[in-house]
């Protein structure tokens, strides 16, 4: 074994208190949100834009076999072509060099990857300023959100997966003696070992608008399992995994590892070596978050693997009746807007009954109520430098194509808007499309991935809880939302999402929004409904990634 720094101690606080919150589900981090000196140090910001500038236009450096080529495509919608150049890899090479890394790290035992795993993340989290950057300028995302779910957020999710794979391995005991009573004859005894065993090589395939927070949860659920790991990135945000990749190898190099237990497979224009890394017959483990066709693909094609997927869903908000309207307002226009809809927790479609709705302003026509969510939205939205930071740029021009296609989808209650964005010249953002449809219509129950939603007329409450229902049942979704001021309707509300697998948030008004989901609190998904087969990251996310191995032997003992 090699002679390991203990970094298991040196983060034992921390795990303690991690499994502490993972049972508990309170509110808890150690990776402050607030991208301040104050908690960074003071010179965190200009080293961490310094050190992402530091990357552009030149080779990024990663330990893996030998390089076929370089890639690079990867172009911010702030300020253009990063340039920066990633080796690239064969698909077998990538297998064989984690397969020869397996066995050093299966044989290390939990406590010791666990205490890998959590160096890596402290070191990433004093990256955070840097991975902010990076991942700004390959999402689209404005700073400050870029610093949270680029950085710490998803370091939070990293470290959950760590903890729950801890107290999932931590209660199988190294060794035991097994002493059955055999009356007047001598006792059978026997010496058992049980052995913590990976399944084997595991594959996460990243998003282009989440590339850390969708792949840390993966990432260190199976690392810290004893699986090798390949993340191929999507084409268009890099940076943000070979950063996490470079910590990783370094942690791991330091430790008396080998670095490529966690390689990249980066690619370019030219696609296909995550379909070949996904069938391969070494490849047990593939995580993978994206669209339908993809994530259909991997469930039919990649058989001998265990598939953790999130794809598309419809997710929806039901607005029956309102304690305070312009806080309900305020609420909504913020959840439509945040990332310019391009969040797997976005509501699509908000349900309201044609006949309108009781509020603190009295009965409220349902074209009053689609009047004020959209006056709400263009107002919260009339500050540039607000709706910069919160909308952020839209890095896919297909998703721009989308956007200014689907004024034909229906009536038109809030157009979409393109202007400059400030302090990047040529850089624009683009406003929310709010389009009013009729609950027959099937147009709202089909993901429009971006900033493009609909105010649904419905018969009824008891109806719109009915379509809810039916579309996430067939379609899937992330989250469900409903406003009502009768207990009633959100016992009912409950019972749908309990029926159909999804998250339920109540009567959000203030500083909670549909769209977040709080690591160590919140179960992201519930792998019970079309949008995604797992959750993060419950029990059974890290459960599937090892097996139990035991040997038993006579003992006089």
């Amino acid at each position: 074994m090699p002679s390991t720094p203990n970094f298991f101690d040196q983060h034992k606080t921390v795990l303690e208190r991690a499994c502490q919150a993972v049972q508990e589900r309170g509110h808890w981090t150690p990776y402050p949100e607030i991208p301040s000196g104050k908690f960074y140090g003071a010179s965190a910001r200009e080293e961490g834009l310094t050190a992402f500038e530091s990357s552009l236009t030149k080779s990024f450096s990663l330990k893996g076999p030998e390089a076929i080529g370089v890639t690079g495509v990867e172009v911010s919608p702030y300020t253009g072509a990063l340039g920066v150049q990633y080796d690239q890899y064969l698909a077998e090479d990538l297998i064989a060099v984690a397969k020869a890394a397996l066995p050093q790290w299966r044989d290390a035992g939990p406590a010791t990857r666990t205490g890998v795993c959590l160096e890596i993340l402290d070191r990433l989290n004093k990256r955070s300023f840097e991975l902010g950057h990076a991942t700004m300028h390959t999402t689209g995302q404005g700073f400050a959100m870029a610093f949270q779910a680029g950085g710490p957020h998803a370091q939070d999710r990293g470290l959950e997966a760590v903890a729950t794979a801890w107290l999932a391995t931590s209660r199988v005991p190294a060794d035991a003696i097994w002493h059955k009573p055999q009356g007047k004859h001598d006792p059978l005894v026997m010496s058992k070992r049980y052995h913590i065993v990976p399944k084997g090589v595991a594959l996460v395939v990243a998003c282009s608008t989440f590339p850390t927070w969708n792949t840390y949860p993966g990432l260190f659920a199976s690392l810290v399992t004893g699986n090798p790991v390949i993340v191929k990135p999507h084409s268009q945000a890099v940076l943000p995994v070979a950063i996490t990749v470079q910590v990783c190898q370094q942690v791991l190099a330091e430790a008396g590892f080998d670095p490529k237990l966690v390689t990249m497979a980066a690619e370019g224009e030219t696609v296909g070596i995550a379909q070949e890394l996904a069938t391969h017959k070494d490849v047990r483990l593939i995580d993978y978050t994206g669209g339908n066709a993809f994530g259909d693909w991997l469930s039919a094609h990649a058989t001998q693997a265990q598939l953790y997927k999130e794809q598309a869903g419809v997710n929806t908000i039901l607005i029956d009746s309102v304690a305070q309207m312009k806080s309900v307002a305020q609420n909504l226009a913020f959840s439509l807007s945040l990332y310019s809809g391009q969040m797997c927790t976005t509501p699509q479609a908000l349900l309201i009954p044609r006949g309108g709705i009781n509020t603190d302003k009295g009965h409220m026509s349902f074209e009053k109520v689609s009047s004020v969510l959209c006056g709400t939205i263009k107002k919260f939205l009339s500050d540039p430098e607000r709706a910069a930071g919160v909308l952020g740029a839209i890095p896919n021009p297909a998703t721009v194509r989308r956007l200014e296609q689907a004024i034909e989808l229906g009536q038109v209650a809030l157009a979409s808007e393109t202007h400059p964005m400030p302090g990047f010249e040529g850089a624009v953002y683009r406003t929310p499309l709010i389009l009013s449809v009729e609950g027959s219509d099937s147009i709202w129950q089909q993901e429009q991935f971006g900033p493009i939603s609909f105010i649904v007329a419905v018969d009824s409450t008891e109806q719109g809880l009915a379509l809810v229902s039916e579309v996430v049942e067939s379609k899937g979704a992330i989250t469900f939302g409903v406003y009502s001021t009768d207990d009633s309707v959100l016992d009912a509300a409950e019972n749908v999402a309990i029926e159909q697998g999804v998250a339920l948030s109540c009567n959000l008004d203030s500083g909670v929004f549909v769209n977040q989901s709080a690591a160590f609190s919140d179960f992201h998904a519930t792998g019970n409904n079309p949008a995604a087969n797992a959750a993060l990251t419950d029990l059974a996310f890290v459960a599937g990634r090892f097996a139990v191995v035991q040997s038993r032997r006579h003992t006089d003992v």
